[in-house]
């Protein structure tokens, strides 16, 4: 099998990984990659929002399956386009893809087929933005609409602030078009999660849960990321609490979407609240999350290329995807000022003597090579996966490899994984 891999982060790098290993994949390519994704896969210049270059480099290479990475040529409809050319393609077309693009016609979805979520109301107009506040509790959850770069939420008990958020948005248009609407939602109290599923429109196969951490600085602190770091497992999440997200959540959603003449494939992502009345949906995502995908693809025991191919066949079984029993810590190393403000192009040491750390690997999410030096090129430029027999030893062995990495201004946070690990 030729995969081509769509995108050039940290979600993209371990995608490339695991099917770089598959005995069942004969090559690997990657549009436009980085500079670690280039060590298991031939990377090509072609951007990933090029839709007409995607679908004539997979055409161009005979390409069996395309998996596209990041969620903004899923909105193009970068898989519709392949589907028009006859390609195969892992993803979801455009329409199940708005699942991601605007939170309002998820938000609308979830109510319409009672899948536990927060109570909302969605609105253009600033003033009864502002009014509806005094509807809800703070604090308060004020999100734009569309994609928003993973920026777009805000949440916040003071009111001045959340006046602010819902006039920068409407007003000042800092989102631009993804905040032609914005949700205020009810605030969710609990412990937040990720669990993924596989899906074929009809067959769900939930993945391992993941935990991640989207504060900046440690103890939850700061602004919102990316995503500062995951693991997985997820201690709180036990067999029958994850019977009952696939069943009430991921299932019901699939089930959802279908009902409304939207055959979604690919991989679903919900970010989750456990609260005290059971799991409820913050939000879905049309693709793998970063750095979830991170924690998760390094626990996989079976090769990841028939699964995805079987979903984008229609064709998924629960047997295609088996794990490991051990456990994966993965720490972000990011540039000084993220996710403000940061420089590029800084050198960056320690990339070797990291990878070849047992049981390690180090995924790239913002590098490029200049004068044959790997340099910094993002706010989250690595991310160190390690495993262990547990979440302790898993995270030890990733802070240790993590330790041998340097650049000028890295950030990291220093607690990922640590409550979990101790219990």
């Amino acid at each position: 099998m030729r995969v081509l891999v769509v995108g050039g982060g940290g979600r993209e790098h371990a995608l490339a990984w695991a099917l770089a290993r598959d005995p069942s994949v004969d090559e690997v390519l990657a549009a436009p990659g980085n500079a670690g994704i280039e060590d298991v896969a031939r990377c090509v210049p072609v951007e990933a929002d090029d839709i007409d270059g995607i679908v004539a480099l997979a055409e161009a290479e005979s390409i069996d399956l395309t998996v596209v990475g990041p969620e903004a040529p899923l909105v193009a409809g970068l898989v519709d386009a392949l589907h028009a050319r006859g390609r195969l393609a892992f993803g979801p077309t455009a329409a199940g893809a708005r699942i991601e693009g605007s939170k309002a016609w998820a938000k609308e979805l979830l109510l319409r087929h009672e899948i536990p979520t927060g109570r909302a109301e969605i609105t253009d107009d600033v003033t009864r933005a502002v009014m509806l506040l005094d509807a809800f509790e703070p604090p308060w959850v004020i999100k734009a609409d569309g994609l928003a770069a993973g920026k777009g939420v805000v949440v916040t008990a003071h009111r001045q602030e959340a006046v602010a958020a819902i006039e920068s948005m409407l007003v000042d248009r800092i989102f631009g078009s993804a905040g032609d609407r914005i949700l205020i939602e009810e605030h969710l109290e609990g412990r937040e999660v990720s669990v993924l599923a596989l899906t074929d429109g009809e067959a769900v196969v939930p993945l391992e849960p993941a935990q991640d951490y989207k504060r900046a600085l440690d103890g939850d602190r700061g602004p919102n990321t990316g995503g500062m770091g995951a693991h997985s497992p997820v201690p709180e999440v036990d067999h029958d609490l994850a019977k009952r997200i696939a069943a009430e959540i991921l299932e019901a959603a699939v089930a959802a979407l279908a009902a409304e003449g939207v055959p979604y494939r690919g991989v679903l992502y919900a970010g989750l609240m456990l609260t005290a009345e059971g799991p409820r949906i913050l939000e879905f995502n049309a693709r793998f999350g970063d750095p979830e995908a991170q924690a998760v693809l390094p626990r996989l025991a079976s090769g990841p290329a028939e699964a995805l191919l079987a979903c984008a066949q229609g064709r998924l079984d629960r047997g295609t995807v088996t794990w490991l029993p051990e456990a994966c810590v993965t720490v972000v190393l990011a540039s000084g000022g993220y996710p403000g403000k940061y420089r590029t192009g800084v050198p960056i040491d320690g990339l070797e003597e990291a990878g070849k750390t047992d049981r390690v690997a180090v995924f790239h999410a913002g590098t490029a090579r200049r004068d044959g030096r790997v340099v910094t090129a993002g706010g989250r430029v690595l991310a160190v996966s390690a495993l262990g027999v547990d979440l302790a030893e898993a995270r030890a062995r990733a802070y240790r490899a993590a330790s041998l990495i340097s650049f000028e201004g890295l950030h990291r946070r220093e607690d990922i994984a640590l409550e979990a690990a101790r219990g």
